[in-house]
């Protein structure tokens, strides 16, 4: 596929960091992926800090993907589950059809899955997830605050994998109200994992119940202060290190009470982008948190001081 086919219906192909093929949306004006490269990021924000080897051939693995766009996310999970792997029961959210129609058209893309993993892929474009003994695949289409209620009530998740557009681009996503219904559904013990490393986010996640810790960066990522978050809801073993996550720093603790940390809200399922950031604003102008600039000053002078 050439760039130009992508650019016609406001996506544009491009080749990432680590080689792998992504996407840009003129929509959203931001691309699908980080600096790191599609592969990198999905492997190490999604499948790593997943811990997959916790499940074994008798087990069953329920996953729910909030925006599935090339599918990278799943993807990566399902290829490497163990040979002898357990019942998958996946669940994803995706507004638009087209990124992971274009993916499949990419060799290279292809080429990265196991035969078994690409079956799969093909069919959530094609039939809308698949349905093969116990293991069962459902993709609903459509704009996922609606989406999620067609969802069992009863259904519960051992992972949740969270990759909207970023919360500034698409804050519909990362309302209070969205996060603490999809954190609702996770099983004791279950993780929620995204990319972002907003307070705003990770406040939500906190008020929901969830126990919070920090993702490491994927190879090639950009280093900083932070990387992503793994929410983790009590009742199942879960060690505040581990392969992927470590617990969050002193300077992301104090983020969370910060202006950044004022969510955003959508009471009713149905703002536009628009108008969530618009009460935001007036929210954040209204509370008496300490500025977001102010947090990043201060701690720039403690590392200023330290290096000295």
């Amino acid at each position: 596929m050439t760039g130009s086919a992508a650019d016609a219906d406001g996506l544009r192909a491009y080749p990432t960091a680590d080689g792998s093929f992504s996407l840009e949306s003129e929509r959203f004006g931001e691309a699908f992926h980080s600096s790191a490269g599609a592969l990198n990021e999905a492997r190490a924000k999604f499948s790593r800090p997943a811990e997959l080897d916790r499940w074994q051939r008798d087990d069953r693995l329920r996953i729910l993907d909030v925006c599935v766009g090339l599918g990278y996310n799943t993807a990566v999970i399902l290829n490497e589950l163990p040979d002898v792997a357990p019942a998958v029961q996946w669940w994803g959210l995706e507004l638009d059809r087209r990124p992971l129609q274009l993916a499949l058209e990419q060799p290279t893309f292809r080429a990265l899955w196991k035969p078994g993993v690409l079956q799969r892929l093909e069919a959530i474009q094609v039939n809308d997830g698949w349905n093969d003994l116990t293991n069962i695949g459902r993709q609903l289409w459509g704009d996922a605050r609606t989406m999620l209620a067609k969802i069992p009530e009863q259904q519960r998740f051992d992972l949740i994998l969270q990759d909207a557009f970023s919360p500034q681009r698409c804050p519909e996503l990362w309302t209070e109200e969205f996060l603490t219904d999809i954190s609702a559904r996770l099983a004791p013990g279950g993780r929620l994992l995204t990319y972002t490393r907003s307070a705003a986010v990770r406040a939500s996640l906190q008020r929901a119940g969830l126990q919070l810790h920090s993702l490491l960066p994927a190879p090639g990522e950009r280093i900083g202060w932070s990387s992503g978050t793994m929410a983790v809801k009590p009742g199942g073993p879960c060690a505040a290190e581990g392969p992927g996550w470590r617990p969050l720093s002193p300077m992301e603790r104090e983020h969370l009470f910060t202006r950044a940390a004022v969510p955003f809200r959508d009471p009713d399922g149905i703002a536009s982008s628009s108008e969530i950031l618009r009460r935001r604003v007036l929210e954040q102008q209204a509370c008496g948190l300490e500025p977001t600039n102010t947090w990043k000053r201060r701690w720039r002078g403690d590392a200023a001081v330290q290096a000295r």
